[in-house]
């Protein structure tokens, strides 16, 4: 089985250690992300200029731009590496931007992040208005370019509108089933449907409170929901269409400092549970056996884990 990991973070410092990201098995591929909504253009290409040579430098990395790159990596015995924006501030309004964060080696940007920008609404807006005229203009850019559209942290109507107005499959890198646990950031089956519908996927996250798991200890309990929401969604939309983005935190400190420091970006729903919790490398990949456990098949396990996501590249990518 090759890892398809669709979105993990490093602290969104240029020093970022990117030795942790080998804690995920040789020849995997993993959307590391670069920036979201108080990150500035200068910012974000800073930070994917010093992870790109970074990852260089430790020799276990190959930052992918074609799709060849990803099989490179794989013959080589080598963690292929991608980046992701959770918002679309850091291009500052300026749609050509897109081709610059593509060339930087990012494969996938959220229009927005959890509240509304001159893209659209997010997740956590009272008033849901949708995908904006200039977002609408960023998709076309994106689809043009080669760049994934991501809803995750979007509202429910904008999810919408992007698989509307995306000409190529759209995804959510790191969402869960709102019909499972009722999170403002877990998206809704018509979400889901509308998704696939487009040939994307959506990536089950493992974030302790949009699994509704997320005590200290539950471990074992937050694999399982992982599996739960797995289950669902195959059930939902077909297991072409599932897919895994863990979002973990390499530096869970600095995130849950980041909740305290730069409230505006989240809500009482991000701490009204405690300190954030996720599902680390080394337990997302127990969720096979688990899976296996339920009744899934090798290759049902083999399209989650790697092969939807690898698809819905080889669609996009340009």
């Amino acid at each position: 089985m090759v890892l398809w990991e669709q979105h993990c973070c490093l602290p969104l410092q240029e020093n970022a250690d990117v030795t942790e990201l080998a804690r995920y098995p040789a020849g995997s591929f993993l959307s590391v992300n670069i920036g979201y909504s108080p990150q500035s253009k200068a910012q974000a290409s800073a930070l994917g200029h010093a992870f790109r040579r970074n990852a260089l430098w430790d020799g276990r990395f190959r930052p992918v731009q074609v799709l060849d790159d990803l099989t490179a990596a794989a013959e080589d015995g080598m963690i292929a590496l991608a980046f992701d924006l959770e918002d679309s501030g850091p291009l500052e309004g300026e749609v050509d931007n897109v081709r610059h964060f593509y060339d930087l080696g990012v494969r996938t940007m959220l229009p927005t992040y959890n509240y509304a920008n001159a893209a659209g609404c997010g997740c956590l807006d009272a008033e849901d208005t949708g995908l904006s005229a200039y977002g609408r203009d960023l998709v076309r850019e994106m689809n043009a370019v080669g760049m994934t559209v991501d809803g995750s942290h979007c509202s429910i109507r904008t999810g919408l509108e992007l698989a509307e107005a995306s000409e190529r499959p759209m995804i959510y890198s790191h969402a869960n089933f709102k019909s499972l646990w009722s999170h403002p950031r877990n998206i809704t089956d018509d979400q889901a449907r509308a998704c696939a519908a487009t040939g994307g996927v959506i990536g089950i996250n493992g974030v302790g409170i949009f699994l509704g798991v997320n005590g200290p200890e539950q471990h074992r309990d937050r694999v399982r929901a992982i599996a739960d929401h797995i289950a669902y969604g195959v059930d939902l939309v077909g297991v072409a269409h599932i897919g895994v983005g863990s979002d973990y935190s390499f530096d869970s400190a600095d995130f849950n400092l980041e909740l305290a420091t730069n409230p505006q970006a989240f809500s009482e729903a991000y701490i009204a549970w405690g300190p954030l919790q996720w599902v680390p490398p080394e337990d997302l990949l127990t969720v096979p056996a688990e899976l296996m456990r339920r009744g899934f098949d090798d290759a049902s396990i083999a399209a989650i884990f790697g092969g939807n996501f690898a698809r819905v590249a080889a669609q996009v990518w340009s």
